[in-house]
């Protein structure tokens, strides 16, 4: 075996296959922090489209990272399809990483799920050049499958099981999004505490600030509510529009709209369901958005939403939207999940999981409070700056490969 050695050993070459890059927020920070410190960056990532719906280049170099992008997988309308969606993403993954390698041998992979059968295209590098594995655990992929499926433990189950106690075992250290995952990569992967770090999404207040509002963007109404995500069907979003249907057709509020910013595998059907549900008009869906638009919608927002739903996912998991919410000084509405309150703390109100209709008076008993809305998001901004800021997650972040690296 030939150990990668020298500068090539710090080299990171970073594997995501949900999201595109610069798109995934919180691997760009990880990118930007590793070359900050001096580390040589790659990434290998599915194209994205610009707002003209024009495709990613199929390799481009960003603030000094080079990105190596293949053409996405379809959406997943079936189960039968995510064992067809693995096995491109391994072989798409396997080939990048070889054309990365050709540019400059790298030392370390950092690989990002779901899903967690990433490993396989990372192997051969192993096992022929010794280079390393750091799982970057973003999502819990046993228990989002049971969330989207709404399965008891079965054999597409433990196989996710099989695949995740995998990724654990190649992996030389594991970097868990908060407590929550780090219990599980201890107790159900088997790792040392010394080898599970846990780095926080964190936004970063200096770049995402509350600005001038633009009132145009209310469109004409005296509120507006706004969510900002991924739109699949763990994300809750239908309970966010069920909610506006309580809101506009049961309490009779014709006064307050909803801006939705994001898509993914259950768009189509959510801008169905707003129809169905009578919301033409008092909903608005922007798809991805430009940071720019974003910036302008968080700061004439009077609410951000956080509809997660509990399930075995949500309930560990932190959401990025919510601490992002509080970065904007937007007070937040969500479900009371375990993770949701370690982030939020008194920056969010919170229903009773999964009732709509506690949901939805929620929102309007906070609309009612002028003055709580404006507490609520001064301690939001306080918390993101104090606390859960990215500058706070670069130092455990890169100290992971300064000891890996032994720099």
């Amino acid at each position: 075996m030939r150990f990668v050695s020298g500068r090539h050993a710090r080299h990171v070459c970073i594997v995501v296959q949900n999201l595109p890059v610069p798109f995934d927020r919180r691997v760009w920070l990880e990118c930007r922090a590793l070359r900050a410190a001096g580390y040589e960056v790659s990434v290998v990532c599915p194209q994205g489209k610009d707002e003209q719906g024009k495709g990613d280049p199929s390799y481009q170099e960003l603030d000094g990272v080079h990105l190596f992008k293949y053409r996405p997988f379809p959406p997943i309308t079936r189960k039968v399809m995510f064992l067809a969606e693995y096995a491109y993403s391994i072989l798409a993954t396997l080939v990048l990483l070889a054309r990365a390698w050709r540019r400059q041998p790298f030392g370390i992979v950092q690989v990002c799920n779901p899903p967690d059968v990433l490993w396989a295209a990372v192997l051969p590098f192993r096992v022929l050049f010794g280079v390393r594995m750091v799982f970057d655990h973003h999502d819990l992929c046993p228990e989002l499958y049971r969330s989207r499926f709404g399965d008891e433990p079965s054999l597409p189950y433990r196989a996710l099981l099989l695949a995740e106690r995998i990724t654990y075992r190649l992996s030389a250290h594991v970097i868990a999004t908060n407590d929550s995952y780090r219990r599980v990569a201890l107790e159900r992967g088997g790792k040392r505490p010394a080898d599970v770090t846990v780095v926080r999404t964190g936004p970063d207040p200096d770049r995402m600030r509350r600005g001038e509002p633009d009132e145009a963007l209310r469109r004409g109404y005296d509120h507006l509510l706004v969510y900002l995500g991924v739109m699949g069907p763990q994300d809750g979003v239908d309970l966010a529009l069920r909610a506006m249907h309580h809101i506009v057709h049961v309490r009779g509020r014709t006064d307050i709209a909803l801006t939705l910013i994001g898509d993914g595998d259950a768009g189509a059907q959510l801008r169905r369901l707003a129809t169905e549900l009578g919301l033409d008009g008092y909903v608005e869906f922007t798809g991805r958005a430009p940071d720019e638009l974003v910036t302008r919608l968080f700061s004439t927002a009077d609410i951000g939403l956080s509809p997660d739903p509990t399930n075995p996912l949500n309930d560990v998991s932190t959401m990025n939207k919510t601490m992002e919410y509080m970065a904007f000084e937007l007070p937040v509405v969500a479900f009371d999940l375990v993770e949701t309150r370690v982030s939020a703390q008194d920056a969010a109100d919170y229903a009773e999981p999964n009732r709509v209709e506690d949901y939805a008076d929620t929102i309007l008993d906070l609309l009612a409070d002028d003055v709580r809305r404006k507490q609520m998001g001064a301690v939001g901004r306080r918390r993101v700056e104090d606390v859960l800021a990215w500058r706070h997650q670069i130092p455990p972040y890169v100290g992971v490969y300064d000891r890996l690296t032994g720099s």
